[in-house]
């Protein structure tokens, strides 16, 4: 075997020979995959056959479906669940950055402060809370305040202040606070301490510190967790009945079901509601990911500089020519 290459440049004709049993280089054969094929086409029929159950099967009853989507209720449902989730979000995002610092502080009593709110909120159900929330003005009719066992300087009528939207934003705001110390705390963890003491030894504050070192490197490990658990409060505000809350989404739909004697359609409802609200949800994550992860889980390559690319000579042309090409040998 034999063939003939002639460079464009210098005009020279160059033969190459081979020996006939010498063998062919290069010539790869596709590795098969039968597995990935035989499961492809099983999960494509569980799809089909489950796509075809939804438009075929007349008990979804998709036409009430489309009569009570935007239904009024149905939408200040999910007008008062978005603010369930944001008010809880924010209540217990404060808390759990003071409890991270609390845990980490060198005064004992502030660390096991901090430790005993974690065990408790963690350690008991969410729903449990939210009942005692709902029963707070039974323990205590009237909060005062004065010196103790001595005169009393005022005091208010606890119903009048914790209602039932207070008492469900620190149920769920106080439960998930305990959750977030912990997410929070292993953020700052994550961050190597001969940082800090470079830091402090190029005289820098503690805050200043926190704010421009600590902080950036630490959310890419806090922000993943953290919109996790904000979908998950999402789907948790619909335990507020238990305070009683009653103007949350799923409560809407579970009372138009009672109404109209047909759970499935409002259950549909709601379902795509809470499907639509944690898709833009998971949208807004995955930007602040990606902005607090920017030269860590940034994969493209990075940029040549041209001066740095001449000054290394021709070696480093054919080295990276060489890793381009021939991947495989770059990596022998």
């Amino acid at each position: 075997m034999s063939f003939s290459v002639t460079d464009d440049k210098s005009g020279v004709h160059m033969e190459h020979h081979q020996h006939p049993d010498a063998p062919v280089l290069n010539k790869s054969v596709p590795v098969r995959h039968p597995g990935r094929w035989i499961s492809a086409i099983i999960i494509l029929a569980f799809v089909a056959v489950f796509l075809q159950s939804l438009f075929t099967n007349p008990n979804f009853r998709w036409d009430i479906v489309g009569t009570y989507i935007l239904d009024v209720k149905v939408v200040q449902g999910v007008g008062w669940t978005l603010l369930l989730t944001v008010a809880s979000m924010v209540l217990a995002i404060v808390l759990a950055i003071l409890l991270a610092f609390m845990r980490q502080s060198d005064n004992p009593i502030f660390r096991w402060s901090s430790w005993v709110w974690v065990w408790f909120f963690r350690g008991t159900p969410v729903y449990t809370q939210l009942v005692f929330w709902g029963l707070i003005a039974v323990l205590y009719p009237k909060i005062s305040a004065g010196v103790p066992f001595g005169p009393e300087f005022f005091s208010l009528d606890t119903a009048a202040i914790v209602n039932a939207t207070v008492a469900a934003i620190l149920g769920l705001g106080l439960n998930e606070s305990a959750y977030l110390a912990e997410i929070f705390r292993a953020g700052l963890k994550s961050v190597d301490r001969g940082q800090q003491e470079a830091a402090e030894a190029l005289g820098m504050s503690k805050g200043k510190i926190m704010w421009r070192i600590i902080l950036p490197q630490a959310m890419r490990v806090i922000v993943p967790p953290t919109g996790n658990e904000t979908i998950g409060m999402l789907k948790t505000t619909s335990l507020v009945l238990a305070v009683p809350f009653t103007l949350d989404l799923t409560f809407a739909t579970n009372a138009l079901a009672n109404r109209t004697y047909l759970p499935v359609p409002l259950l549909i409802v709601a379902a795509i509601w809470y499907l639509v609200i944690t898709s833009i949800l998971m949208v807004g994550q995955h930007f602040i990911e990606a902005y607090y992860g920017k030269g860590v889980d940034n994969l493209a390559p990075a940029a040549v500089n041209p001066a740095a690319a001449k000054a290394a000579g021709p070696g480093a042309d054919a080295q990276r020519s060489m890793k381009t090409d021939f991947p495989e040998e770059s990596a022998r």
